[in-house]
């Protein structure tokens, strides 16, 4: 849970979430300590923590403190498992912080020390990971792939060969359940090259949500090539793949020109049905862009629709994502973080 100004903070580091935890310690750090952790961050989580700094208001000490010890403790804690697994962690904790604290702490690392799947290439950089992982087979590839973050597995896809690409793609849309055992032996095979010694977990990897979380993140030189080279093998899933990788409330990524050229090909009662479900901030975008009139005529459109099957709305956002694809692959409209941007001659 995370609470805003409107909210007073209590002194129980218990009663919030994660997030708010790591704004206050953000917010205890000097400035050159909090600039130095904010960069070891991912995008996404950093605008969270930023997002979330924003609104915490006044911080109780006691929850401040609190919140530092569990993030000491927390430290410990992975250390010692680190170095010798969680019943040594266990020893030297307890000798380490409060007793109960760290029993806290024990209790919450106790399931994160079983790591997930190739979680030691999780650190490596892109460029690294590349040249480990260039010669092997594409399927084992795939499976590493589908392990790791999707804006680590897309940098490290754009570094393969456009065939490469492809093969490797190609496995990770049909590849479904894998059997733990087979996710062990490539395990072993790459932690011996490492000298690595790593617990597994078996987990769903792959299918085509995996490629559209992928290909999303990938530049667009390297999407598009991919796509264009996929779909004379198997059309059906480029297909599958496309409606994944932008949804209705993406339309919000697309700049006001572009809104403005796909509202010229979208019928008026169309665009009622398909925005009865669109979030407020994208019908004020969409609204945004037209006239206050033809705006409000829309407004009286969806007051006076009615209840409508879902599935006709559906059909209706999913035909209007359908043109943006369209203007997109034209070149008529920009997606933000598409690639697009770095195209343009200003």
């Amino acid at each position: 849970m995370a609470f805003r100004r409107a909210n007073k903070l209590p002194d129980d580091p218990a009663e919030i979430g994660g997030l708010t935890k790591a704004a206050i310690l953000v917010l205890s750090l000097d400035t050159e300590a909090a600039s130095d952790l904010l960069k070891q961050l991912d995008q996404e989580t950093l605008e969270d923590v930023t997002r979330e700094l924003a609104s915490l208001g006044d911080v109780p000490a006691k929850l401040r403190k609190a919140v530092i010890e569990e993030f000491y403790g927390l430290s410990l804690a992975h250390q010692f498992a680190n170095e010798g697994g969680l019943e040594y962690a266990r020893e030297l904790l307890m000798e380490s912080i409060d007793p109960k604290l760290a029993e806290q702490i024990l209790q919450k690392i106790s399931t994160q020390v079983q790591r997930s799947p190739f979680s030691f290439l999780q650190k490596a950089e892109s460029e690294n990971l590349l040249a480990f992982i260039q010669d092997e087979h594409p399927q084992t590839i795939a499976l590493i792939l589908c392990h790791l973050p999707h804006y680590k597995a897309a940098e490290t896809l754009s570094g393969f060969p456009l065939q490469k690409q492809i093969e490797v793609v190609k496995r990770i849309a049909y590849m479904e359940q894998t059997n733990p055992e087979v996710i062990r032996e490539v395990e072993r095979g790459l932690e011996s090259r490492l000298s690595s010694m790593l617990l597994q977990s078996s987990e769903k990897a792959g299918g085509v949500p995996t490629v559209a979380e992928i290909l999303n993140l990938a530049d667009r030189a390297t999407e598009k090539s991919i796509m264009e080279a996929l779909e004379g093998e198997d059309p059906d899933v480029v297909e599958q793949i496309r409606r994944l990788m932008f949804v209705f409330e993406d339309i919000l990524l697309v700049n006001d020109k572009g809104i403005q050229s796909v509202l010229k090909e979208v019928d008026n009662d169309e665009l009622a049905l398909a925005l009865k479900t669109a979030s407020e901030e994208l019908q004020a975008k969409i609204f945004g862009n037209m006239s206050e009139r033809a705006a409000q005529l829309i407004k009286e459109e969806m007051e006076y629709m009615g209840p409508v099957r879902v599935s006709d709305v559906e059909s209706a956002q999913q035909r209007i994502v359908d043109i943006v694809r369209r203007l997109e692959e034209a070149g008529e409209i920009i997606i933000s973080g598409r690639g697009a941007e770095s195209e343009m001659i200003v």
